[in-house]
């Protein structure tokens, strides 16, 4: 591996669905798993309209890249001559080579460049599998193991990334492995292969091995080699070669991040290795840190969650204050347009009795829609801004409440199982609400809280056992995974774009409003003009008057 060289590749593209343009084309040569040489990038300009979505993720408009960007017949002769005949590796190989270049190689007429390597992103899966859980997303590893950040969602940036992830995190554990050459590493990739920790149903979390000693999973795995969809059936059938193979399942290291047991949110500087965790069998002062490190990791995360949601709540609760009248009147002659054109409907191809039925449909749906915009402002009024003086509290709270996530000892008590699962539901909608009142009872008290609820008391004590430790400390990395890729979420919404710009420009808030105000008046126009419309047909047919 050490001598062989290939490209290692990213594109940013005008969204996903056909025909794809590429925006931007990034490379790198690599021999074994360092970089070798200087870097590949380039802006194209495909004279195409870029749509919002994919222009917010990586920022890059028609004007842009009508300034910046280059032929893409002239980029590809650079990149021709940058890749020669090396094989190509991408972070998702089968999106940025088939689904992308190949297609856009075939538009210009252009004979494909290098050729197929292996697919980084299914190298991590399988070597990180089973910790972290989801889908290995980029950047949610990225800060998952405290790599540098590199200017996420460009393809450069990304590009960089991969290449962090590959000398930092992969390479150890693939050199543990025995994965040494080239062709070892990409027959490991191309392998057919499926996570161990089942991704849905109703054994989510579990891991499928399991199945040797449950026999509930086991059913649930040859129900899913039998199912009519075939990339199921093709997962169940899998699993059940591996589980039936006679040879005990060989127990693969398990990686972590090495806890940071101070300053949970430091990133690790540029150029700096991030401590990793590879054990088998940990000893329980070693998990001990682990656990105290996660939790104050997760701790974080979950405050920063808690303190971004809590202002993207306020915006909106803002938002839907000033606007709600216009809304109401909009949706209220939305339901008058559909029930009269029903109205009408009945009266033409129908009877009285149905007629009479379309009116009383309408009065249930009036009635519902009113109800939901008073719950909608009941619910925006019980959500609440972090203020600045409980910030360090909150930080403090999560420290504690972080100590609940360990229900694996519950599995298999139904009664507390609900317990622990509404506790920790009271918990997310807490910091969903940015309820810090509800947050600070449960994490003081969360023995009186449970039983002010009613519910089946739990005991919370600390668990000693290396097992269940380590059990304790695999669960808080789901959760760390977990709350890395709702941040992220987050921070990637509309709605926080929108909460970026106002909170550096106030004042355009009222710009905001104003705008919206006219969009919403315009359908409330065109919208009274249709119901008068209908109102005057179903008049000519009964001469009488309308009460729809």
């Amino acid at each position: 591996m050490k001598k062989t060289d290939w490209i290692l590749i990213d594109t940013e593209t005008t969204g996903l669905t056909a025909p794809i343009f590429v925006v931007e084309l990034a490379a790198q040569r690599m021999r074994g798993w360092e970089p070798n040489g200087e870097p590949f990038r380039r802006l194209l300009n495909q004279n195409q309209d870029i749509p919002s979505e994919a222009s917010r993720v990586h920022g890059y408009t028609r004007e842009i890249l009508e300034r910046d960007g280059e032929l893409p017949l002239k980029v590809y002769r650079e990149f021709e001559e940058y890749v020669g005949s090396l094989p190509l590796v991408s972070f998702n190989l089968e999106y940025d080579l088939d689904e992308v270049l190949k297609p856009e190689w075939k538009r210009l007429r252009i004979v494909p460049i290098g050729r197929e390597g292996f697919c980084a992103l299914r190298l991590s899966q399988r070597l990180l599998d089973p910790v972290p859980a989801g889908n290995c997303k980029l950047q949610t590893l990225r800060q998952y193991y405290r790599l540098p950040e590199q200017g996420a969602h460009t393809a450069i940036g990304d590009v960089q990334t991969v290449i962090d992830l590959l000398r930092l995190v992969l390479r150890p554990i693939a050199e543990r492995r025995g994965l040494n050459t080239w062709e070892k590493i990409v027959a490991y990739a191309s392998e057919e292969w499926y996570p161990s920790r089942i991704g849905f149903g109703k054994f989510k979390g579990r891991l499928v091995w399991e199945a040797k000693r449950n026999p509930d999973i086991r059913r649930w795995v040859e129900w899913l080699a039998g199912s009519s969809n075939l990339r199921n059936a093709k997962m169940g059938r899998w699993y059940l070669r591996e589980l039936d193979r006679d040879i005990e399942r060989q127990v693969d290291p398990v990686v972590f991040a090495e806890p940071i047991l101070e300053e949970a949110e430091a990133a690790t500087p540029a150029g700096v290795k991030p401590d990793l965790v590879i054990y088998i069998n940990p000893e329980l002062e070693e998990l001990r840190r682990f656990v105290a490190g996660s939790r104050a990791y997760l701790a974080s995360l979950e405050a920063k969650y808690t303190r971004e949601k809590s202002k993207l709540n306020v915006l909106n609760a803002t938002l839907f204050s000033r606007l709600r009248p216009h809304y109401e009147k909009r949706d209220q002659l939305k339901l008058v347009v559909d029930y009269r054109r029903k109205h009408l409907d009945s009266l033409l191809h129908g009877s009285d009795d149905e007629a009479e039925l379309v009116k009383e449909d309408y009065e249930r749906a009036k009635t519902q829609t009113e109800q939901d915009y008073q719950q909608t402002a009941e619910a925006i009024a019980n959500k609440k801004q972090v203020a600045p003086e409980d910030e360090e509290e909150l930080v403090n709270l999560w420290k504690k409440l972080v100590k609940l996530y360990h229900p694996d000892r519950f599995a298999h008590e139904p009664g507390k199982l609900e317990t622990y699962e509404k506790l920790t539901s009271a918990i997310n909608q807490g910091k969903d609400n940015g309820d810090i009142a509800t947050l600070r009872e449960i994490a003081n008290d969360p023995h009186g809280f449970i039983m002010r609820q009613g519910w089946q008391s739990l005991d919370l004590e600390e668990e000693e056992e290396v097992q269940q430790l380590r059990s304790v400390y695999e669960t808080l990395q789901l959760e760390i995974i977990n709350a890395i890729e709702a941040l992220n979420q987050l921070k990637e919404s509309p709605d926080y774009d929108l909460f970026a710009l106002i909170e550096g420009k106030p004042e355009m808030l009222d710009e905001l409003v104003s705008e919206r105000t006219k969009i919403l008046e315009r359908e409330i126009n065109e919208l009274e003009t249709e119901a008068d419309k209908l109102a005057m047909e179903i008049e000519e047919l009964t001469d009488e008057g309308l009460s729809i």
